[in-house]
Formats: structure tokens, sequence, C-alpha cells
């Protein structure tokens, strides 16, 4: 029997265009089916416009770092007590999360041992340095020249560093006579002046505390959590003057 090819071809182009027709229909909607490129819609852009996965802000943190002993470390207090940390939290209070303090402080620490640590407090978001230390040094006898010699030494250091710096001033006690008191509280004065506008300077850490029964624990030294809330709110002025400086144009720095 002969077959008729030229009918068999003929079927075999209208099987070819109507699978044609079909291919052409599947790859219709946004030519999604195809794997190929779409036209953008109105207002969309092109694919090669589109960014990667975006990046989360990340918000610049200003760390105050606060080289003390027992009395910033807070003795006998939570951590969330110590004068450090209610610092923080009233920052927190007036809109300024970026602020995270450092509480360095360490029990029975003198000046000399502050100096040996200081560098270490030195972090990359660290970018003032309180310095709350001495106090230990007078109830040792330690000369004044010694306190003074190793706290100018620590805000050299500071400030080489970059950061701004905030002296909190000491008291000795009575014991020691009133010769060696005067002494010792205008080693402070002394320090402050010689450093000028490059430093700031709050005369006495326990401003409103000391000798106050309803702001000590029992031993009459250390602040209760009232008192460490005394000591923030002293501090605080000076350091969201020194904050905003940071926050604003970089910081005062040296």
């Amino acid at each position: 029997m002969r077959r008729d090819y030229g009918t068999s071809m003929t079927s075999r182009r209208l099987l070819l265009g109507v699978l044609g027709i079909a291919l052409l229909s599947a790859c219709s909607l946004r030519n999604v089916a195809c794997s190929l490129p779409s036209a953008p819609a109105e207002g969309e852009p092109a694919a090669g416009d589109l960014a990667g996965p975006t990046q989360p802000v990340r918000t610049a943190t200003v760390g105050i770092a606060f080289l003390g002993d027992s009395l910033t470390a807070g003795f006998g207090l939570l951590s969330e007590e110590a004068y450090p940390a209610v610092v923080e939290q009233l920052f927190a209070d007036e809109g300024y999360p970026e602020v995270r303090a450092i509480n360095a402080g360490m029990t029975g620490d003198t000046t000399a041992g502050g100096l040996r640590r200081v560098e270490t407090l030195f972090e990359p978001d660290v970018r003032i340095l309180v310095i709350a230390l001495g106090g230990n040094d007078a109830l040792r006898g330690l000369t004044t020249l010694q306190t003074r010699q190793n706290l100018t030494t620590i805000i050299d250091l500071a400030k080489a560093a970059g950061l701004d710096v905030l002296l909190a001033g000491m008291q000795a006690p009575t014991n020691l006579g009133p010769d060696y008191q005067l002494a010792f509280r205008q080693l402070y004065v002394d320090i402050a002046v010689s450093y000028g506008d490059r430093l700031e300077f709050v005369p006495f850490l326990l401003e409103g505390v000391a000798a106050n029964p309803a702001l000590n624990q029992p031993d009459g030294i250390h602040p209760n959590a009232e008192g460490a809330r005394v000591i923030a709110g002293l501090l605080y002025p000076r350091l969201r003057v020194l904050v905003d400086l940071h926050l604003g144009s970089g910081g005062s720095g040296e």
C-alpha cells in the first residue's frame, strides 16, 4: 500500500502549529512559565535596578566609662542601682538610647590601680571617661603628690586616646588632720584649673550625700540606692553636655 506523504506532512505542520500556539499561551502570563524577563509595570523598577536586602540602620553608641572604686562599683547595691547604671537610665529617659554606661568601679581601688587598668577601657565606642578615684588613697595615707600624679597621668592617657574626661573630686577623712584634708581637696581643684576647658570637673562626688544617714548604708560610707541617684543627678548635666557634643559634632576630644 502506498502512503500519502503529502497528507502526512500537512498533518505534522498542523500539529506543530497547535503546539506552538499552546506554548505561547503558557508563556503569556508575564512570561513567568518560560522564565523570561518581563516588562516592569508602570512605576515599578526594572529587575536590574532592585537593590539587595536592606541593611538595618546602626545607631552610633556613646560609651561612658566610669573608673572608680567601691562608690562607683555600687558596693552593697544591685548593679542597676549603682550610679553609672542610673546615669544611663537618665539618658534613656530623656531620649538618648545611644548612651552606654560601663561600670569600671573596683572595690578598694586607688588612683595607682586606676592608672594600671585605665587603658583597658579604651574601647572603640567609649567616648567619655569619668574618673572617680582617690578616696582610698586618703584612707591609706598616700601623699597628695602621688594622687595628683596618678590622676594627671590617667587624664593624659584618656585625652591622648581622644576621650573627653570628667573628673570627680574626693575628700579625705577627718582623722588625717585639717592640713591633709585641705591639701587633698585642693589637689583636685588644681588639676581642674591646669586643664581648663579641656576637662569637666565636679568638685565632690558625694556632694549632698556624704554624712547624710538617709542617703547612706549603715556603714556611713557607701551610698544607698537613693544616694546613688543623687550622685547620678549631680553628674548627669555635665555628661549630657559631652554626649551632645559627640552626637552633634563628633565630640570635643583633644
